[in-house]
C-alpha cells in the first residue's frame, strides 16, 4: 500500500472511532437530564472494552479459517505479537484498528434500546460476551474471504455473491436486533407510554448525528484503499482509492446522497402525520439513510442511491412507531432505525444493485442471498442477545431499581450529574 492510501486509511480509522463519541452525543440527547452521563459511558465503556478484546482475539476470530466458515481461531495470533513484527505490520496493524472500530460502534448502538434503566456493569459484561459470541464471528462471517456468508452465491452455484460493503448486516441489523432482545428481556420504562419521555437536550441530538454523518465516510470508504483495479486495466494489483475503477467517489457521493434524502423523507412524514418536522426526526432521518447506505454505498447509482434515502426516511419515520403499538420499548428507537434501516439497505440491492439487481440486468438470485444472510443474522443476533441478557437478568440483575429510574440514574450508577447548576 502506497502512502496515501495508508494516510486514508489511518485518517479513515480516526473517523470511525470518532463515530461512537457521535452515538453517546446522539443518544445522551435523547435521555432525560439525570441519565446522559450513564447513556453516554455506555458508548465509551464499550470503546474501552471491545478495543481492548478486539486486539487480543477478536480480529483474530474474523479473519482466521478454522471451522467451515463459521467461526475463526481466536488463539491463532494472541495479541498480536506475530503481526507487529511481520513484514507488513504497519499496514496491518492498521487493518486491526480500522476493524476495531466497526466492533466498538455496533456493540455501542445497542445501548440505545435500554436507556434510563440499565446497570453499567451488567452492560459492560453483556457487550463482553455479545462481542466474543456474536459480532467477532459474524464480522467474520460477512467479511472474512472464508466465511460462509461471504460465500454463500458460489455455496449456492449462483453467479453473484452477498453484497455487504461496509455493515448492513453485521453492524446495523446485528445492532438492531440485539437491541429488539434486551428491550424485552429489561422490559418497559416506568411510565412508558407516547409523549411521556422527551430528548432533554436537542443540540446535543443534532451534534451526535453531524459527528456520525462526517465519520461515516470513513465508515463506507475506508475500505477503499485496498481496491484491487481489475486484470487488463492500466492500474496497479493494488491501485487504492485513486485506483482506475475505484468505488471511492461513488462511495462518497452516496454517502452524501442517500443521507440528504432521508432527511427529507423522515421530514415529509412527520409533517404529514403530525403536522410538524422536528429537528430530532431530520437527525433521526440523516442516521436512518446512513443506515440503509452502508451495505450498498458501492453498488448503487447515484440516483438509486436517493430513491434509497427518501425510502429508508420515510419508512423509518414509521417504523419508530411499532413500539407504541406492539409494547416494546426500544427507549431510543435503535430498532426502528438501525434493524429497519439496515434491513432495507441490504434487501434493496436485491432490487438496485448495479448489473445484479433483479431490475438492472439481474436475476432473483441477488434478492435472495440478500435476504438470507440479513433474517440469518437478525435471528442468530436476537437469540445470543436475549440469552446472554436474560442470564445476566436473573442472576446479577441488568435493570435498575424503579425508583432509582424515576430519580435519574447517573448518581446511582456513577456519582456523577449531567449538569451542575451553581448559584
Amino acid at each position: 500500500m502506497d502512502s496515501g492510501n495508508l494516510a486514508w486509511y489511518i485518517a479513515a480509522t480516526a473517523l470511525v472511532l470518532f463515530m461512537t463519541p457521535g452515538v453517546a452525543f446522539f443518544y445522551g440527547g435523547l435521555v432525560k437530564a439525570k441519565s446522559v452521563i450513564s447513556m453516554m459511558m455506555m458508548s465509551f465503556g464499550a470503546m474501552g472494552l471491545i478495543a481492548v478484546l478486539w486486539i487480543l482475539y477478536g480480529y483474530n476470530m474474523q479473519t482466521a479459517d478454522w471451522w467451515g466458515g463459521i467461526l475463526g481461531n481466536p488463539f491463532s495470533d494472541f495479541g498480536l505479537g506475530a503481526m507487529a513484527t511481520g513484514e507488513n505490520a504497519t499496514v496491518n496493524l492498521t487493518a486491526v484498528a480500522y476493524g476495531a472500530t466497526f466492533a466498538i460502534i455496533t456493540v455501542a448502538l445497542i445501548s440505545g434500546a435500554i436507556a434510563d434503566r440499565a446497570r453499567f456493569g451488567s452492560w459492560m459484561i453483556f457487550a463482553f460476551f455479545f462481542a466474543t459470541i456474536d459480532y467477532f464471528a459474524v464480522a467474520g462471517w460477512v467479511w472474512n474471504t472464508n466465511g460462509w456468508i461471504f460465500n454463500l452465491g458460489t455455496t449456492l452455484g449462483f453467479s453473484t455473491e452477498v453484497i455487504d460493503y461496509a455493515g448492513g448486516t453485521a453492524v446495523h441489523i446485528n445492532a438492531g436486533a440485539a437491541a429488539l432482545a434486551l428491550a424485552l428481556v429489561l422490559g418497559k420504562r416506568v411510565g412508558f407510554q407516547k409523549g411521556i419521555h422527551k430528548p432533554h437536550n436537542v443540540p446535543l441530538v443534532m451534534l451526535g448525528a453531524a459527528i456520525l454523518w462526517f465519520g461515516w465516510f470513513g465508515f463506507n470508504a475506508g475500505a477503499a484503499a485496498f481496491y484491487a483495479a481489475p486484470e487488463g486495466t492500466s492500474g496497479d494489483i493494488l491501485s487504492g482509492i485513486a485506483g482506475v475503477g475505484s468505488p471511492a467517489g461513488l462511495i462518497v457521493l452516496n454517502t452524501l446522497g442517500a443521507t440528504a434524502a432521508a432527511i427529507l423523507g423522515w421530514a415529509i412524514v412527520e409533517k404529514l402525520k403530525d403536522g410538524k418536522p422536528t429537528a430530532v426526526g431530520a437527525a433521526s432521518g440523516a442516521v436512518a439513510g446512513l443506515v440503509a447506505i452502508t451495505p450498498s454505498c458501492a453498488n448503487l447509482a447515484p440516483g438509486w442511491s436517493l430513491l434509497l434515502g427518501i425510502i429508508a426516511g420515510a419508512v423509518c419515520a414509521l417504523a419508530v412507531e411499532l413500539k407504541w403499538r406492539l409494547g416494546f420499548d426500544d427507549s431510543l428507537d435503535v430498532v426502528g432505525v438501525h434493524l429497519v434501516g439496515g434491513l432495507i439497505g441490504t434487501l434493496y440491492l436485491g432490487f438496485f444493485a448495479t448489473g445484479t439487481g433483479l431490475f438492472l440486468g439481474g436475476n432473483a438470485e441477488q434478492l435472495i442471498l440478500q435476504a438470507i444472510a440479513a433474517v440469518t443474522v437478525l435471528v442468530f443476533s436476537f437469540v445470543v442477545a436475549y440469552v446472554l441478557g436474560f442470564i445476566i437478568e436473573k442472576t446479577i440483575g441488568f435493570r435498575v431499581k424503579n425508583e432509582d429510574e424515576i430519580a435519574g440514574i447517573d448518581t446511582v450508577v456513577h456519582g456523577e450529574e449531567g449538569y451542575a447548576l451553581v448559584d
